[in-house]
């Protein structure tokens, strides 16, 4: 068997999974519990700007999955969370293999980027697994840990310096994205006033999350020319530094505000996406 025809085959079963009707359920599954985490981290964003959650959990998905775990018939909604993401994981890397070979240079960029996307999502599905096993983890803990790891290789202050402007420019294409309005390209926008709601959602909820990923990118590059792993303290940090800013409360609110939109929007997009 040639490697041609290996990956020939490879494509094929990768079309077939694709075009199954519950791996297409569950990854829009995928986008509402997604949707879920976003409004959750959102809300709790606000209540730290306004003191309200100053003792509270935080301000990113494993501060959301511990209130999940929380809350009545919260190990249920945890599983659901757990098979959602992971599906959706799994469906970003399918889409990796089946994507067309119309330019090769085009091809591997977009392939790279659905790889990326779909480590993201597992990623998440197995902090959702921690909690819904009865365990707990902390996302800033991770990123203190995995930074003070790095800066102790050698050439690790560039790579995570390097990996701090990555972070950037990702929040950078969230914000473009947003106000592009190029994220409608992979939904179907309705008509109408239902239409018109779903791209408002996706402008400021795209611009928040790009905000709230550049502000990431930044902490890790801070932490990278401090030599401070306690700097790189992941989406928790990112948001709450936010209010050491001038008028930082007001903004918080405001992108606390531009998360639960995002999240409103993924609801809409479970629907609405192009699978």
């Amino acid at each position: 068997m040639t490697p041609e025809s290996v990956s020939d085959n490879a494509q094929d079963a990768a079309r077939t999974v694709e075009g199954s009707r519950t791996f297409q359920l569950l990854a829009r599954a995928g986008y509402a519990v997604n949707g879920l985490l976003h409004v959750m981290i959102g809300s709790i964003a606000i209540s730290v700007a306004t003191g309200a959650g100053a003792g509270g959990g935080s301000a990113d998905q494993s501060g959301a999955l511990g209130q999940l775990a929380r809350t009545p018939g919260g190990v249920f909604l945890l599983w659901t969370v757990v098979i959602g993401l992971a599906a959706l994981g799994l469906w970003y890397l399918v889409q990796a293999f089946v994507e067309p070979a119309r330019d090769p240079k085009r091809k591997w960029a977009k392939r790279a980027v659905l790889i990326g996307k779909g480590a993201v999502f597992l990623l998440i599905a197995a902090t959702a697994l921690t909690f819904a096993r009865g365990a707990s983890a902390s996302s800033s803990e991770t990123a203190r840990d995995s930074t003070a790891t790095l800066l102790g290789l050698p050439g690790g202050v560039i790579l995570l310096f390097i990996g701090g402007l990555v972070v950037l420019g990702i929040g950078a294409v969230f914000v473009v994205r947003g106000a592009s309005h190029k994220f409608t390209e992979s939904i179907t926008v309705p008509r109408g006033a239902a239409g018109t709601a779903v791209v408002a959602l996706g402008t400021v909820g795209y611009s928040a999350e790009g905000i709230a990923l550049g502000t990431v990118g930044v902490l890790f590059a801070v932490a990278a020319f401090t030599h401070n792993p306690d700097k790189a303290t992941g989406m928790d940090g990112a948001l709450k530094a936010l209010v050491a800013l001038p008028f930082g409360v007001a903004i918080l609110v405001v992108v606390g505000a531009g998360l639960i939109a995002y999240g409103l929007y993924c609801f809409a997009r479970s629907r609405l996406a192009r699978l």
